[in-house]
C-alpha cells in the first residue's frame, strides 16, 4: 500500500513539474526580467551621513580638528598608576565644531572633551585618563573622537609600559629564587 501511495505522488509530482502553459512561461519569464533589472539597479538608502553618487560636498565650510599631536607616550610607569593627558586642538575649520561623542578602546580609559561648540579659530581640549591597574606590559589605549569634522572620526593615542608589581626583583642579597 505504501508503494502504491508512494508511486502515485512521484508521478503526480512528475506531472506537475513537466506539464507546462506557454502563456505562463512567457509571464514567468518577463517576471525574472523584471526581478533581475530590479537586482541590478543599487537601491537608494536616505542617509545624511552619504553623500549621493553624482554629487559633490565642499568642504570649504567645514570644521576642521587640528591637533598639536595625537599621540602621547607616558614612558614606564608602575602598575596602579593613574596617567591623564590632555589632548589640545583647535578648529581651524569656518564653522563651529562639536564633538558628538569620545570612546576610549578599554574600560581601562575615560576620555571627556569640550562639551560646547568650538567656534572657528578656538581651542578645544580632549583628556584622557588611563587607569594602569591590571595592565601590566605594552599599553596602547585609544580614543575615537566623532566631531562634524571632515573627516569625521580622529583617534588619539596613549602609549607606555606599565611594569609589574607582582614580578619579584633582584634585592640587594641577590635574586630571588623561587621554588
Amino acid at each position: 500500500m505504501k508503494k502504491n501511495f508512494l508511486l502515485a505522488l512521484a508521478l503526480g509530482t512528475a506531472m506537475t513539474v513537466t506539464s507546462c502553459d506557454q502563456n505562463n512561461t512567457t509571464e514567468s519569464e518577463a517576471t525574472t526580467a523584471e526581478a533581475t533589472a530590479t537586482v541590478d539597479q543599487p537601491q537608494v538608502v536616505d542617509n545624511p551621513n552619504v553623500v549621493p553618487t553624482g554629487q559633490t560636498t565642499s568642504t570649504d565650510n567645514m570644521a576642521v580638528m587640528s591637533f598639536a599631536s595625537t599621540e602621547y607616550d607616558f614612558g614606564t610607569i608602575k602598575e596602579g598608576d593613574i596617567v591623564e593627558h590632555t589632548f589640545k586642538f583647535t578648529n581651524t575649520g569656518k564653522s563651529p565644531l562639536v564633538i558628538e561623542s569620545a570612546s576610549a578602546s578599554c574600560g581601562c580609559t575615560a576620555p571627556d572633551w569640550t562639551k560646547t561648540p568650538v567656534a572657528p579659530g578656538e581651542e578645544g581640549e580632549v583628556k584622557v585618563r588611563f587607569d594602569s591597574r591590571n595592565k601590566p606590559g605594552q599599553q596602547s589605549p585609544t580614543v575615537t573622537v566623532r566631531a562634524n569634522t571632515e573627516p569625521n572620526i580622529v583617534r588619539v593615542f596613549m602609549k607606555g609600559n606599565v611594569t609589574s608589581s607582582s614580578i619579584p626583583t633582584a634585592g640587594a642579597d641577590g635574586p630571588v629564587r623561587l621554588n
